[in-house]
């Protein structure tokens, strides 16, 4: 399917994106009314809302918004409009642009906003902390993040002051993939997101949301959004934490979802470190003394990741290669599995996995494994 940047959309992508701009209705919501529909929400789309709305498994106060609805397909129209109008793209779960591992996610969202055009696939660590470390200490976050950049990993944050920040910064110095998921709509900024977004979309990172056009900011929309800063990733670092930061929030949502979680040990005399101590005492998280530590929790092989500001385009890749790197996975496989599960020839894929290769997209071990990254 292809990536809906556009209002080409299927009518089962506008459904789900009428319903998904109906405040207070989630994923799970969602999946109540695809099974109302009988496994599709597209019959929803063109039919009076009033004429399905009464039976529909929603809460009150969503019934009550839908109430003055008239057509899911009137309400798809007027936030494509707002997305155009925020220059913001779309990616639906299950197209090339939507994290592949937030799809896992139980209470992941159906669909993401996102300025900036995600890139190629690669192992990705989701770097956070506090918005008031000890000082010093955001240089040194900066630096320890453009390390972890030029061993191929993707930084994944939060663009929120302090530490967040820092990181991005560190990835952008070395033109790295980064990317950042918000607790606003993107067309509803603070300033300071605002400022940065610029320097993103100049050097290819990615801002992402869940949430549709025109919503805020709130203290209900940050925590929600600690779940897909973890969840994109193959792994969390809490570089620097008190005992009360929202950073926690991030940790303890990876470990929910099944993520390595590592901690930057500090100095015990540091309140800001207590979060990061408390993880590491706890046997919650692995002690992260270097990037060879974050390399080695996401799987990456650094001179054979995809490297920096490399990779090329998706849709630059023949149809073969990007077949073949569907059948593969990060548990290495031998070319004869690879082949039984292909449509290919023996030829054809041996083509197709050699051009993978050379895009760093996969990894040949001896013995003919291969394994994606």
């Amino acid at each position: 399917m292809a990536d809906a940047e556009t209002d080409s959309l299927t009518a089962e992508q506008q459904a789900c994106l009428a319903l998904w701009a109906v405040p207070g209705l989630g994923p799970r919501t969602l999946a109540a009314l695809r099974q109302f529909a009988d496994g599709r929400l597209a019959p929803l789309l063109s039919t009076r809302v009033s004429d399905w709305l009464s039976e529909a498994p929603v809460s009150s106060p969503v019934r009550r918004r839908l109430a003055v609805v008239e057509r899911l397909s009137l309400l798809a129209e007027r936030v494509l409009e707002a997305c155009h109008a925020g220059r913001m793209g779309m990616a639906f779960a299950g197209e090339r642009t939507y994290p592949e591992l937030l799809r896992e996610v139980e209470d992941a969202p159906p669909l993401l906003f996102h300025r900036g055009r995600p890139g190629p696939p690669r192992r990705r660590v989701a770097m956070v902390g506090s918005r008031h470390p000890d000082q010093g200490f955001l240089p040194f976050a900066r630096a320890f993040a453009r390390r972890v950049a030029e061993g191929g990993v993707g930084v994944v944050s939060g663009a929120a002051a302090g530490v967040d920040r820092a990181c991005h910064w560190g990835a952008l110095d070395v033109g790295g993939e980064t990317w950042a998921f918000l607790g606003s709509a993107l067309d509803a900024l603070d300033p300071a997101q605002a400022r940065l977004l610029p320097h993103f979309l100049e050097r290819g990172g990615v801002y992402f949301s869940e949430l549709p056009p025109g919503v805020r900011a709130s203290t209900s929309t940050f925590p929600r959004r600690n779940r897909l800063i973890s969840g994109a990733s193959d792994a969390v670092l809490v570089m620097r934490a008190g005992e009360a930061s929202g950073s926690l929030l991030t940790a303890q949502a990876g470990r929910a979802q099944g993520r390595p979680l590592l901690a930057l040990p500090g100095d015990v005399r540091q309140e800001a470190a207590a979060g990061c101590n408390v993880l590491i005492r706890d046997g919650h998280a692995r002690a992260c003394l270097g990037p060879e530590d974050v390399w080695k929790a996401v799987g990456a092989r650094p001179g054979l990741a995809v490297a920096p500001g490399t990779g090329g385009s998706w849709d630059e890749l023949s149809v073969e290669a990007r077949g073949a790197y569907a059948l593969l996975d990060r548990v290495p496989r031998t070319f004869d599995q690879v082949l039984t599960g292909s449509t290919l020839s023996a030829a054809a894929l041996a083509s197709a996995l050699v051009e993978l290769e050379l895009t760093g997209l996969v990894v040949q071990h001896p013995g003919r494994l291969y394994e994606k990254i």
